[in-house]
């Protein structure tokens, strides 16, 4: 069976994260271990922190972290920039002091000064966390959606940041299934998906994958939008996820959902989806 779960909140507290993932039924889930919309951290107390590692030995459970909305390791503005690598250190201290294995994290936007000076300072950002924070957390880099001044759209790219790092044994990749979609590279059919899987494997190998994003569409092929749906219910299809699913390499990785909540499905009903499709 596939290993999949959904991004859950943190809300009251870090470990009450795991109790939410286990009741909606994961194997897998992911979060932020604080505040996504400000640079302002509380510390996690030890308290919180072996809560936390004790629920996970608990339930089995695997935990991902995710970086905050905020930080742009591409960016040239100083300021801005400066505190994205203060933030990505410290996101990499806060997983190991929780025993996450995995942080993701976007490689950000050049912002119109062009893409090797993106690529550049995305670089010297990963090089920079990876020497100032302890423990083994790996960092993995998740693709981008072709969106206007993105860095990380195409598999080239990433390819050229994964060339400047030196510590390249805590660094891998997150594939989103979305923003590879919106990008241009095709999943709807097993034809298309051997394609996108070999043009991934000639840029970077993939024995670099590491985690799924595992999402659905509101923008059809090529169109660089960045709006996720439930499985099944948008441009991927339901018939494009369940060739996804039956593809050795999808199918043995861990799977995270980062689909809507509403009216018509939620986070348990999309990872019921997903294990449908997968049988």
């Amino acid at each position: 069976m596939v290993k999949v779960g959904v991004h859950v909140s943190i809300a009251g507290s870090l470990d009450l994260a795991v109790d939410r993932a286990s009741d909606a039924g994961c194997d897998v889930f992911q979060m932020f271990s604080r505040n996504p919309r400000g640079w302002a951290y509380q510390p996690i107390a030890p308290s919180v922190a072996e809560a936390f590692r004790s629920k996970i030995r608990t339930t089995g459970l695997l935990p991902v972290d995710h970086m905050p909305y905020l930080p742009n390791l591409a960016s040239p503005k100083p300021d801005i920039y400066e505190k994205s690598i203060a933030t990505l250190t410290a996101e990499l201290e806060r997983c190991a002091t929780l025993g996450i294995q995995y942080l993701v994290t976007h490689l950000g936007h050049h912002l119109g000064d062009g893409m090797a000076g993106g690529r550049s300072r995305v670089i010297h950002a990963i090089n920079t966390a990876l020497k100032d924070s302890a423990g083994s957390t790996m960092l993995l880099l998740e693709n981008t959606a072709g969106e206007k001044n993105s860095v990380g759209s195409s598999f080239e790219h990433i390819r050229g940041i994964l060339d400047g790092i030196g510590n390249t044994e805590r660094v891998g990749i997150c594939f989103d299934t979305c923003h590879a979609f919106a990008a241009g590279y095709e999943l709807r059919t097993e034809e298309g998906i051997i394609e996108t899987l070999g043009q991934l494997d000639d840029a970077f190998g993939l024995d670099n994958l590491r985690l799924i994003h595992l999402n659905d569409t509101k923008g059809d092929r090529g169109s660089g939008l960045d709006r996720h749906e439930h499985i099944g219910l948008g441009f991927i299809g339901e018939e494009g996820f369940r060739q996804i699913l039956h593809n050795r390499v999808f199918s043995r990785l861990p799977l995270v959902c980062e689909t809507p909540v509403d009216e018509r499905r939620d986070d348990r009903g999309n990872i019921e989806t997903v294990r449908k499709l997968a049988r």
